[in-house]
């Protein structure tokens, strides 16, 4: 037998292949895949060949990647099938790096072959990451219907060798890969280890895998050699989609939303989708975007490739595209144009799909939106050229339906005559802004207030021009302008004490809290309570400045308008006894009625030892308890 030749690597390998080792990739499970996959595609390329030449296969016509581990000999191999080299074909696809022989066969063939969309590798380094825990590689192969096999060995530090090698200790065709492991990568020895490697990373090979756990073990199959995804829909069962749901996303519920379809035209790919049915617990982690499974040609590229909008973080999915290359850096892929151009089409796709579960199932829909309505409503504010199609999914509660079902058509159909804009109110929670002094001038006249709990509320509503034609207004902000439409019957209340009276107490209020409120004025909102505060013409809306405060986003938070009820009892009282009145116990009534106000829109009080104290002289007082202070 002929002695082994030893050839230089055609680069600067000392640096390259450390370079390449250490950097091109971010993690070391990735060598399996990418050396799987070197064996599907030379399976796929011997696909090809036999279609001229059948004989190549007739031994052997089932393709498959076999995977096996052999703790003695610390080695752990990856063998296909498929193509097989010749020593030529070992010195070029081996030997230079960056020189990949699936590029060079895609080069080969015409443009209408079949097999070429087929392909992985298309760089031809995804074999030196096996470096990263190999200290030495091994590979041998025989070239289908060829009478000589060879061996390529290097321990990848400069150079390589290829040797003739005996057709008994050779496959029958293919190539095997034997990777003789470092002392640090002893866990790619451990089989469940491996096993999870390959059912996460390449289980969406078009060639079949099979596992051979130890030396002296039957080998297991592990994939059939179709992903899911790549079937049919009417191949594919209720079950497979929710148990493959629950190995995709980690959840042991049913999905509220399975959508599977393949893309075609200018750009291919398959996508399979869900919406969970229950609410994950990092939905609102600050870390959380909207990332999926990207798959290019049947491989993993990117396990949490961020391929859906931020507003779509909830979905789960897998996208495998035919367009994508397989390139120097996976991480880079998402930098291209076509994945820009899948990664629109899926949002697009997906808005569609719950849009049509919105209109013909309610009450699924009505599920979906109770989980996750917090962060489609992201989208509003994030990307305001989708609205008009988000807006059709947004419901709402409201002062006439506290469940949240309600929705912008609904509340358009609903408006008042001379309602001109669509109300809404911003909060923490709805019991509290249902109970809101601000909105008892808008039911006292029959008109419809939107109720926002969700920090995300204040800022897509101060950005939205509006909704067919009619703009948001806040209740809590400006003057309501609501007198030209009248009261419900029975809704007129007192009248109002003499104007002169009025006048004397809103000047001494105004003097009262002037370093607090930067207006007290009557208002047209109030119906039941003596005093709310809103937000001045011009100004934020209250919530959305206290958000922006406690963020640093804002240095200071501006005075409110205290708004007074002009027919109120406790109002009337004051203003009838200005002239003869207890000063003290006057301007303590006035504090009270603007602490008041401002517990009531949701705020801490400034100073809580003062609206304390002066409680317990208004308490003392009213009781008849002596020297009270």
């Amino acid at each position: 037998m002929a002695a082994a030749e030893s050839h230089a690597f055609q680069a600067d390998v000392g640096r390259l292949l450390d370079l390449m080792v250490h950097s091109v990739y971010s993690e070391r499970d990735i060598f399996l895949r990418e050396l799987v996959s070197n064996g599907a595609d030379a399976c796929e390329k011997l696909r090809y060949e036999a279609l001229a030449d059948p004989t190549l296969v007739a031994a052997d016509p089932d393709f498959l990647v076999t995977v096996s581990l052999d703790k003695h000999a610390r080695t752990l191999s990856v063998a296909d099938n498929g193509i097989g080299m010749s020593a030529a074909e070992l010195a070029q696809s081996l030997g230079t790096i960056a020189s990949s022989g699936t590029r060079a066969f895609l080069d080969s063939l015409k443009d209408d072959a079949p097999v070429g969309k087929d392909l992985i590798g298309q760089f031809g380094i995804g074999f030196y990451s096996g470096f990263m825990v190999a200290q030495r590689i091994d590979v041998e192969t025989r070239r289908a219907g060829a009478g000589e096999a060879h061996l390529w060995s290097s321990d990848g530090k400069g150079t390589f060798s290829i040797a003739p090698l005996a057709l008994e200790a050779a496959p029958a065709r293919g190539t095997r890969v034997i990777l003789h492991l470092k002392e640090d990568a002893s866990e790619y020895l451990e089989s469940t280890h491996v096993e999870r490697i390959l059912r996460e990373h390449s289980s969406a090979i078009a060639v079949p895998i099979a596992f051979v756990e130890a030396l002296g073990k039957e080998p297991r199959r592990l994939t059939d050699g179709s992903a899911l995804w790549s079937k049919p829909k009417n191949a594919v069962s209720a079950d497979d989609y929710n148990e493959f749901y629950r190995s995709l996303c980690g959840q042991f519920d049913a999905p509220a939303l399975t959508l599977h379809w393949r893309a075609e035209g200018r750009h291919e790919y398959t996508v399979l989708a869900f919406v969970p049915g229950s609410r994950p617990f990092d939905l609102f982690d600050s870390s959380r975007k909207g990332r999926g499974k990207l798959y290019v040609r049947h491989v993993l590229v990117a396990e949490d490739a961020e391929i859906l909008p931020s507003w779509l973080r909830f979905v789960r999915l897998v996208v495998d595209s035919a367009d994508l290359p397989l390139n120097v850096s996976r991480e880079l892929i998402q930098e291209s144009a076509v994945f820009a151009a899948i990664k629109k089409g899926v949002a697009n796709r997906i808005v569609q799909e719950l849009t049509k579960l919105a209109e013909n199932d309610a009450e699924a829909y009505a599920k979906v939106w109770a989980n996750f309505g917090a962060v489609l409503k992201e989208g509003l504010y994030e990307e305001p050229e989708r609205r008009d199609a988000l807006f059709k999914l947004a419901r709402f509660a409201s002062t006439l339906d506290l469940d949240g079902k309600r929705t912008l058509a609904d509340y358009v159909a609903a408006m008042r005559p001379n309602q001109t804009a669509i109300y809404y109110l911003t909060g923490d929670a709805i019991k509290r802004l249902d109970a809101s002094p601000q909105l008892e001038g808008f039911r006292a006249r029959g008109l419809e207030v939107l109720l926002l709990p969700d920090p995300i509320d204040a800022f897509w509503v101060s950005t939205a021009v509006g909704y067919e034609g009619k703009p948001f207004k806040s209740v809590s902000q400006g003057a309501a302008d609501i007198k030209s439409i009248p009261l419900k019957e029975g809704t007129e209340g007192q009248a109002e004490p003499p104007a002169a009276a009025l006048a004397t107490l809103f000047a001494l209020m105004k003097q009262q809290l002037e370093e607090v409120a930067s207006d007290v004025r009557p208002s047209d909102r109030l119906s039941e309570s003596p005093a709310c505060v809103v937000a001045a013409d011009h100004g934020l809306d209250r919530r959305l400045e206290r958000m922006l405060a406690e963020h640093g986003q804002l240095k200071n938070v501006s005075k409110p308008v205290l708004e007074i009820n002009s027919k109120h009892p406790l109002i009337a009282a004051l203003a009838a006894q200005m002239a003869q009145a207890d000063k003290e116990a006057l301007n303590d009534a006035i504090w009270l009625i603007f602490d008041a106000a401002q517990l009531m829109d949701g705020e801490k009080l400034a100073d809580a030892p003062g609206f304390a104290a002066r409680l317990t002289r208004i308490l003392g007082k009213a009781v008849g308890a002596p020297n009270v202070s």
